[in-house]
């Protein structure tokens, strides 16, 4: 039966497509440069020495431009200040945009675990949206009610076994390249669209689960949202032309120029974080050489905001001495202290900076 947007698509094909629809010329080309971008990519991370540095600031970043693609807006200081405070009480937008942060970092571990499953999946929405419910039984569709674009699969057990299928595929030994595949897994979750709400952050938070999972890349840190939040209107019209023309090769051309894009801007921000760590660890050594040492530089890269607690739990110092020290790299410029009620956060500023930019 031919594609009818306002009609449930029952009939989207299983995967994998027909080689035909994407081993082209076009695609192996970007490819070759997205992998070769992605090599370059793993093989500098080991320099940020502990990886939480780069995993909660990321993924903080990828919560929010992932949430801003559905129109889910928080600023980065309100997210930086929620995430480290135990006081702020977070407007319900930014608890969204954390959610997704809670969501992707727990998928991250369980995947670690148990690889990527039906329960995991679910597991995902569900800390996304702070629902109880899975995969539907109800009919949705995408559009407005002046014009229906597109009537996903319905429901429970046609959506079962087609998410069975999309499972089965993205562990199947079939030659296919990572990068293509994570770009075929994107395409047809969407098309399955499983979930009530929020099977786009659900289908971002799985592209980076399948390169771990397939070792593109050792930690969940190239996020594709912000490319998707530049080319967005390329990016609906991709996923319609694969729907209603099967062009599969302009939508693979435009993941792994995602993948390109977002690979060169992470190497360049982990360098550049690289070399804030450093000057700050020279600036204490020098100009504050009596609280100088390695772990309480590192623990200032963790995320933006730090505070005492931050310290003592990590066996830095004790309470009153965390005080002392946080207070003395206030004076060095280093942080800026920030009030709220009664807690007091301490902004990493430059880090701050660049990744705000």
């Amino acid at each position: 039966m031919a594609f009818k947007s306002a009609q449930p698509y029952n009939d989207l094909p299983s995967l994998p497509p027909e080689k035909e629809a994407w081993e082209t010329l076009p695609v192996y080309k970007i490819l070759a440069e997205a992998r070769a971008a992605m090599a370059e990519l793993k093989g500098r991370m080991p320099i940020i020495p502990n990886p939480l540095m780069l995993i909660n600031t990321l993924v903080l970043q990828e919560a929010k431009e992932s949430s801003s693609i559905e129109n889910i807006f928080t600023s980065s200081d309100k997210l930086y200040k929620a995430f480290a405070s135990t006081t702020t009480e977070a407007d319900p937008q930014t608890k969204e945009v954390l959610r997704y942060r809670t969501a992707l970092y727990d998928a991250w571990q369980e995947q670690q675990e148990s690889g990527i499953n039906l329960s995991l999946l679910e597991n995902i929405y569900r800390k996304i949206k702070d629902k109880e419910d899975g995969v539907r039984d109800t009919p949705v569709y995408i559009g407005n009610r002046f014009q229906v674009v597109y009537t996903p699969p319905c429901c429970h057990d046609v959506l079962t076994e087609k998410l069975n299928n999309w499972l089965h595929f993205s562990k199947t030994n079939d030659g296919i390249d990572p990068l293509i595949k994570m770009a075929i897994l994107h395409y047809q979750f969407e098309a399955i669209h499983p979930f009530t709400d929020g099977n786009g952050r659900t289908g971002r938070v799985l592209n980076i689960l399948y390169l771990t999972q397939t070792g593109i890349i050792d930690q969940p840190i190239l996020y594709l949202s912000q490319y998707i939040n530049a080319f967005k209107s390329d990016y609906y019209r991709l996923l319609r032309g694969v729907t209603e023309n099967g062009e599969w090769e302009a939508w693979l051309v435009y993941m792994l120029t995602a993948v390109e894009a977002t690979a060169i801007e992470t190497l360049n921000l982990i360098n550049q974080i690289y070399d804030l760590l450093q000057s700050t660890i020279e600036k204490v050594k020098i100009e504050a050489a009596d609280i100088y040492s390695r772990e309480l530089v590192d623990l200032l890269f963790v995320q933006p905001y730090c505070k005492i607690s931050f310290l003592v739990d990590s066996g830095v110092a004790s309470r009153n001495t965390a005080s002392k020290y946080l207070n003395r790299l206030v004076e060095l410029d280093i942080l800026a202290l920030e009030k709220i009620g009664n807690e007091s956060l301490y902004l990493n500023k430059q880090l701050y900076k660049l990744l705000s930019k």
